[in-house]
């Protein structure tokens, strides 16, 4: 990495910040603003080349750096696996560079890790916890820096800022960059006493564009049992200092707990005292550090700070109109997080909610199992505009994402045991996927099977074997929910979205194909995937072309393909018109409907009839998945025989004709398939190995 110069900090030489930061895209003059001392450094590091595509905004094919696919695989998800876990380590280390001689002001300072990014990326501001260093994003600089101008306020150990001085500090930023770039977004990431401070911002400037990212928002402090650390503090002598993290650093584990207890013996603090250690004692090998940061006389004024600041934010909280993500944990020992999230959840009008049961309080620096930039993918919280464009906001996932994703849905992608043909130019059939076309646009259009279940072997299959991201499009309950509406949480469905799910619309589809995607289409919508019984590999499509003339406007190539196996894990028993023969199911599913947005309303006959409602499924002994794309239709330089309806309509029943003739060639050749069932599948990888390919049917 490169660095060069000193820390702009009094008496400290450190690899970690420079004096003066480069000037890129001219926005970074430490002079432009009063409330802005000068920065740390910005790193001049490229962004790695491993997905050129997350640079361009665009979904096309993934490609790699140079080195070959599977040792540029292991090397990033190695990196990135060493940033996730590097936390309180890293931490620790940098917080005892940065507080030697530590004095002045609070004031912006930006990473040296976060140098290349997207064009036009937005600005993240991230506002401390009750440390003040304002590294508590640490270990997501590097992934948080490719994608944000990112900026951390450091409030230095001596410092005395009150928290209304403190609000007016990071609202002078906001005012002044947003004057800078009006139509981009600004991020406000608010860890514990951040979060309040991010409340008050977003409460006072109703007006610009902002996003909360709240992790543990202190704003629950009149709740916690923390706040009777006050009147400790004050007890103590001053011979005491430290205080708290001197006790804290005389050990950990049992014998801390008997200093502590025999400390505050008899009084109502014993508790707390224990609950404050729980998540101290992480990094208990280092805990001297804290000595430094956090000294008798700054603890209790950021103690007091907290009770100003979360009054401050909840008499506010009805003023707040921004588009607000919170990340709770279920194990604060420090604060009643979850309560607050769920409390803020129900309060502020544009909000999303994701929970953390097992994290604790410092839910930014947990250890391997919290990655921001991927919670926002997931949520759909990054945009570089007024709006999110769901095509030119995506960034792809990395080789990591994608792994934890596909692994996430190993089980049934190892019950499925998926078999994959494809069709060559010259019409061959071969097993694989060699006939998909690697240039994009590609639409794929095919049958939905039964809740969905093909789609993830097939986008996992296509992704690991042609380093090919399908872009789906998919139902709009998948983006958005009524708070209290009886859909799924939009959690449910955070995997979706990183893989580049989309709401189904023509302008997302006319994005799509414009930036040469390859792109999954069903449609059949709801009505093919929630179909009733004996309608298996029935097709419900629209009478109208409603893609053809699309693909043509760009020269897509559009790939037919069958799915079947979905009578091979279970059977519809109890369905659609089964479930509205009863008056409580009848009304539960005309309320989901509504709630889900209903689509083609203004259609007719079948496909029109797209009601949410869960059809009763008796499971079978796993049987197996079969894929069968066609051979690739071309539109390229039929633009203008397209535009004539006939025309198209002949083309659309075309498709749809090569797919109910590649679905029928797979119910019949899946008879002659000795490895159907899954105990014949187990008994063979039982003596080739459970890593070996499964044989199927002769083609």
């Amino acid at each position: 990495m490169a660095a060069a110069g000193t820390c702009f900090l009094p008496g400290v030489s450190s690899p970690l910040f420079r004096r003066e930061p480069p000037q890129l895209h001219g926005k970074l003059n430490p002079a432009r603003t009063q409330s802005m001392s000068p920065r740390f450094a910005m790193s001049v590091d490229r962004v790695p080349a491993t997905l050129v595509a997350a640079e361009k905004g665009n979904t096309v094919e993934l490609k790699r750096e140079e080195g070959g696919a599977e040792e540029i695989d292991k090397r990033w998800e190695e990196k990135e696996e060493k940033q996730r876990r590097s936390g309180w380590k890293e931490y620790l280390e940098q917080a005892t560079d940065l507080i030697v001689g530590d004095g002045g002001p609070p004031r912006w300072f930006s990473p040296l890790e976060c140098g290349s990014r997207l064009d036009n990326s937005p600005l993240m501001l991230f506002l401390p916890g009750i440390d003040g260093l304002g590294l508590g994003l640490i270990s997501h600089h590097q992934k948080l820096g490719r994608i944000f101008d990112l900026w951390c306020l450091h409030i230095p150990v001596a410092d005395r800022t009150s928290f209304t001085d403190l609000v007016k500090l990071v609202e002078t930023t906001v005012r002044s960059e947003y004057q800078r770039s009006p139509n981009r977004p600004i991020y406000l990431v608010g860890e514990s006493l951040g979060g309040c401070l991010a409340l008050a911002v977003a409460a006072r400037n109703g007006d610009i564009d902002l996003v909360l990212i709240l992790a543990n928002p202190a704003s629950s402090f009149s709740k916690s049992q923390l706040q009777l650390l006050i009147p400790l503090l004050e007890a103590l002598p001053d011979s005491f200092s430290p205080a708290l993290p001197s006790i804290l650093s005389l050990t950990a584990g049992d014998p801390l707990r008997m200093v502590l207890d025999n400390f505050v013996k008899g009084l109502p603090l014993q508790n707390t005292a224990r609950e404050l250690i729980e998540d101290f004692t992480t990094f208990s090998s280092s805990l001297p550090v804290l000595a430094d940061i956090l000294p008798k006389e700054t603890l209790l004024w950021k103690l007091k700070m907290f009770k100003s600041a979360s009054d401050y934010a909840n008499s506010r909280l009805y003023a707040i109109k921004a588009q607000t993500l919170i990340l709770c944990s279920g194990n604060d020992q420090l604060l009643p997080s979850q309560q607050e999230g769920k409390k803020l959840y129900k309060l502020l009008p544009n909000c999303q909610l994701r929970e953390f049961d097992d994290s604790g309080h410092f839910l930014l620096l947990q250890e391997g199992s919290i990655d921001l930039v991927t919670i926002l993918k997931g949520a759909s919280y990054y945009r570089r505009g007024k709006y999110l464009d769901y095509v030119s906001d995506f960034i792809p996932p990395t080789p990591y994402e994608a792994k934890e994703v596909i692994q996430s849905n190993s089980l049934i992608t190892a019950v499925t045991s998926a078999v994959m043909l494809s069709t060559l130019e010259d019409g061959t059939i071969v097993k694989g996927l060699a006939g998909i076309p690697s240039e994009g646009p590609v639409l794929f259009v095919g049958y939905h099977m039964l809740l969905g279940l093909e789609l993830v072997p097939l986008v996992s299959r296509i992704l690991l074997e042609r380093d090919i991201l399908v872009r789906g499009i998919a139902h709009p309950m998948i983006f958005r929910k009524e708070k209290n509406g009886r859909l799924p949480e939009v959690s449910s469905f955070d995997t979706f979205r990183i893989m580049g799910a989309v709401p189904v619309a023509p302008s997302n589809l006319f994005k799509l194909l414009s930036s040469k995607s390859h792109v999954l289409l069903y449609p059949g919508g709801m009505r093919e995937a929630l179909h009733r019984k004996g309608e298996e590999y029935k097709l419900f499509w629209p009478e109208q072309s409603e893609f053809v003339r699309m693909a043509a406007r760009f020269g897509a190539k559009i790939v037919p393909f069958g799915a079947v196996g979905e009578d091979d894990l279970g059977e519809v028993v109890f369905d659609y018109d089964d479930l509205m023969k009863i008056p409580y199911f009848k009304s539960e599913i005309e309320n989901l409907t509504k709630e889900a947005m209903p689509l083609r309303a203004d259609a007719s006959g079948e496909v029109a009839n797209q009601q949410v409602h869960l059809p009763g499924i008796l499971p079978k002994v796993p049987g197996r998945f079969y894929y069968y794309f066609g051979k690739p239709i071309e539109t390229k330089g039929r633009k203008q025989e397209l535009k004539d309806r006939e025309k198209s309509q002949e083309l659309y029943f075309e498709v749809k004709s090569e797919v109910e003739r590649c679905i029928a060639y797979l119910k019949e050749k899946r008879e002659s398939d000795p490895y159907r069932s899954i105990l014949s599948r187990l008994l063979y990888q039982a003596t080739h190995g459970f890593t070996s390919d499964i044989p199927t049917f002769e083609i």
